[in-house]
């Protein structure tokens, strides 16, 4: 048989590991264990790309660990609540559950045409009533603890879809299904006391050594860890103070205004009062709660006719204004305004006229002549302008300030975090219920946990504006488990990002009756290596360790860190192209011309070719992989994928490329079919002797062998996929003529086969079958290279004269130093650079240089 026929092959070697349950694992105590986890996809109804990428990457991961003796936990499963059901529910008319469900089918079977390793029996999806039980009984769990709580918070409210929307459904201030301009709103949500782990969080990201700095340094800034000062203002005639914190007091002496959150309470007291202040919040709220979005808008404030008294200058006062830049989230809700020093105050100032004095002083400029034009001055200097403040630098200027402060009692050192608690109530239908039912005489009660599940009700309607389960005629009602009194269920439902943040640990005992059994999660936790795109760097990652440090809390794991390991992969990328009219174009419907121009292969028009970008369905420049596989097979898919760049970076897929992969694959078929009467046959003991080609051909395996392993334990699975086309055009010119010959030819074959085992499962499969072995071959151990044969038996020597390079020499591994200096001084080259004259030194450095000084 000439040609490798993939889709035959492929679905041979899937029946087969399935049919023997290949890949499940148990706890084996006594075993070493490695958990490998890729991030698990929402159902949309098709893989794409990016998991065939993220997939690959774990498997490979898997089955090489697999092979090196771990007892290797690799699961799958769906985080499958989520808004887009809903939407689908509303445009089809079928219930959430129903198109849920069925885009699991579809994708698991487009998953399983991969060839993953995965322990299929520990499959779980979050909607299932069988992982949000547990997921309600954790949540009382925390709540007993006091990691939960309720209070109003604003919210991003859309007044048609009568719904809370979170920062990124805002799209220029309004809501991004029913287009209705947003409102900022105050609502009694759930959340879970995050916070309270700040510095936990923070300081543990520096054990995380096998995580990307990027990824770390994204974490570190979310948290925001801000030293500073918190400073009491005197308000002219009222006795209560405005609290401000800031993490710059050395610009005191730059502050020209005071400034509230329109969600301050001063602020709300005085639009009680005063209409056009109010009519000023109102246009706020329609903003938005997002940073970006506030960022992005014109710096607006109102004055509030209020002053304060300057802490330092008595006989100073600065007004107040409500402005539509300062959150209440951060700090008190309040801010001084040193409009020199940063340029949202900058930019404020310059609208309403105030004062720009600039007090700290770049080096190299003149105090008298410096000012600030269109930019405020962000960097380091010394102090001026500043009274007793003169002349020091920013960080003794700050220290100094928050003393003085102190001794007069208007304020004092304070630490404040970026981070806050997270909001978890969502009001959708599509979601894990909140187990709490709100008692008139009670209050919010938990569900007791022998009460859990609560239930979606299945009967809803999605015909009214806002949450389908508080417009249920009855779901809501029912009795307080306290006092069985009257009492409503809580009609929210957990934002999504609560099902992702402890999948990992329900995987270890996913039909467990409670969350998570000790003896499994503490065999398997943490994740060793965990696998995903860098766009949930900050969120799920941070929320995932939270909720570890919550379950370490209430006694259910007695680990802190989910995941010891992480590996962010690129995107796949892909050409985009356009018809005469804007419109985008699919892949398929065009046709890539010899100078670099398209055509479409249907219709007339020109076609523009746009620069390549991550594939995404809004520019049509996807590739669809079950066609892919279809065409060429699982294997030659992901060898593409880990072929084309290193694996951190994005990709781009092309035609060529994953021909090119095609014809390897073809190519590594033909080298061991075509050389099978060439073997010796299999068990062959190793030849008493071996020279020549035959040695040197044996010599290059073994060292692909430890470079391949390298490889892959770092992660260069393109500089493996390399060895491997070094090794095959290296194999496909050799010619056994003796014994010995025939068994270096069937040690090269079946080394190569191990190799590509975890890359290319199936093929390998096959050929490790025609080889004449029984077992699969994902179950054989690692191949070790011989040391004596990856040892250098040469080694290659710079001569210098004088510091110079002048030649290099090459002698057999540790040889003595007399013979390197010997070799050294008989060179020509050397012989030239030292113009005659007698060496007065030779240093020899044993295995690397020689230096000859004259």
């Amino acid at each position: 048989m000439s040609r490798y026929n993939a889709k035959e092959f492929e679905a041979k070697w899937q029946k087969r590991w399935e049919d023997a349950n290949c890949f499940a694992v148990q706890e084996e105590p006594g075993r070493e264990k490695y958990y490998v986890l890729e991030m698990f996809p929402y159902p949309s109804g098709k893989i794409h790309m990016g998991h065939v990428r993220n997939y690959t990457i774990g498997d490979v991961i898997a089955r090489y660990k697999r092979a090196k003796g771990f007892n290797v936990l690799h699961p799958m499963g769906w985080d499958a609540f989520g808004l887009p059901a809903e939407n689908a529910a509303m445009r089809r008319g079928i219930h959430p559950a129903r198109w849920t469900y069925d885009n699991i089918a579809t994708m698991r079977g487009q998953l399983k045409l991969m060839g993953l390793s995965i322990d299929w029996d520990r499959e779980i999806a979050t909607c299932h009533p069988g992982y949000y039980a547990q997921q309600q009984k954790l949540f009382a769990a925390f709540m007993r603890a006091g990691l939960v709580y309720r209070r109003e918070s604003e919210v991003n409210w859309d007044p048609v879809d009568h719904t809370v929307l979170a920062n990124e459904q805002v799209i220029d201030g309004r809501g991004w299904r029913s287009g209705a301009l947003i409102e900022r709103r105050k609502l009694a949500q759930w959340f879970f006391s995050i916070t309270s782990f700040s510095d936990e969080l923070l300081d543990a990201l520096d054990d995380l050594e096998r995580w990307p700095e990027k990824v770390r340094l994204m974490q570190r800034n979310w948290i925001g860890r801000s030293e500073g000062a918190t400073i009491r203002f005197e308000i002219i005639g009222r006795d209560d103070p405005l609290t401000v914190f800031t993490t710059r007091p050395d610009t005191l002496f730059g502050a020209s205004f005071c400034a509230l959150s329109p969600s301050h309470p001063l602020a709300a007291e005085i639009a009680a009062q005063n209409p056009d202040a109010q009519d000023f919040i109102d246009a706020c709220n329609r903003l938005g709660t997002s940073e970006e979005a506030i960022e992005k808008a014109e710096k607006q404030g109102f004055d509030t006719g209020l002053t304060v008294r300057h802490p330092f200058r008595p006989d100073q006062t600065l007004p107040v204004y409500i402005a539509n830049f300062v959150l209440m989230e951060y700090g008190s809700g309040a801010i001084f305004g040193c409009p020199a020093h940063d340029q949202r105050d900058l930019d404020f100032a310059r609208k309403y006229g105030l004062p720009v004095i600039p007090v700290v002083l770049p080096e190299g400029e003149d105090a008298a002549a410096f000012t600030i034009g269109d930019e405020a001055y962000t960097g380091d200097g010394l102090a001026i302008n500043s009274e007793f403040l003169d002349g020091l630098g920013v960080e003794a200027a700050k220290r100094t300030a928050i003393d003085r402060l102190a001794a007069d009692g208007r304020g004092e050192s304070t630490i404040q975090y970026r981070l806050r608690d997270w909001g978890i109530s969502r009001q959708r239908y599509w979601g894990c219920p909140i187990p709490v039912v709100h008692c008139p005489t009670c209050g919010a009660v938990p569900v007791p946990d022998d009460q859990l599940p609560v239930v979606l009700p299945e009967d809803v309607t999605f015909d009214k504006p806002g949450n389908p389960l508080a417009h249920h005629p009855t779901w809501k009602h029912t009795r307080c488990p306290k006092c069985g009194g009257a009492a409503e269920r809580d009609t929210d439902t957990m934002d999504t990002f609560v099902d992702s943040a402890w999948y990992f640990a329900r995987f270890c005992s996913p039909r467990a009756e409670e969350p998570m059994t000790r003896e499994a999660v503490d065999y398997w936790l943490p994740v060793d290596q965990y696998i995903g795109g860098v766009e949930h760097a900050i969120l799920h990652l941070l929320y995932a360790r939270f909720f570890t440090r919550a379950l370490a809390k209430v006694g259910q794991v007695a680990v802190q860190e989910p995941f010891a390991g992480l590996f962010t992969q690129g995107m796949v990328c892909h050409e985009t192209y356009k018809d005469q009219d804007g419109n985008w174009l699919y892949p398929e419907e065009i046709e890539k011309l010899a100078d670099g121009t398209a055509r479409r292969i249907e219709g007339q028009g020109p076609v523009t070719v746009g620069r390549s970008e991550s594939m995404s369905k809004s520019k049509n420049n996807v590739v669809d992989p079950e066609a892919i596989i279809g065409t060429y097979g699982a294997d030659t898919a992901r060898w593409f994928m880990l072929s084309d760049s290193p694996p951190e970076r994005d990709m781009e897929w092309t035609d060529a490329g994953v021909e090119g992969a095609w014809r390897f694959t073809q190519r590594l078929w033909r080298l061991v079919i075509e050389n099978l009467d060439h073997m010796a046959a299999a068990g062959t003991p190793v030849p008493a002797t071996l020279g020549g080609p035959t040695l040197d051909m044996r010599r290059a395996v073994h060292k692909t062998v430890q470079a391949f392993g390298d490889d892959i334990e770092k992660f260069r699975f393109n500089r493996a996929v390399a060895r491997i086309h070094e090794i095959a055009n290296t194999l496909s010119g050799f010619q056994p003529a003796k014994d010995d010959g025939r068994f270096v030819l069937r040690e090269a074959c079946e080394l190569l086969v191990r190799l590509i085992g975890p890359m290319m499962p199936h093929l390998a499969e096959e050929l490790w079958e025609r080889l004449g072995y029984q077992d699969f071959l994902a179950d054989q151990p690692w191949p070790e290279a011989e040391a004596a044969l990856v040892a250098d038996a040469q080694v290659v020597l710079a001569v210098q004269v004088n510091g110079k390079k002048r030649a290099t020499v090459s002698l057999p591994m540790d040889a003595p130093e007399d013979q390197a200096q010997a070799l050294a001084l008989a060179e020509p080259a050397v012989q030239r650079a030292m113009d005659g004259k007698a060496a007065r030194k030779v240093i020899v450095v044993k295995n690397r240089i020689v230096n000859v000084v004259v």
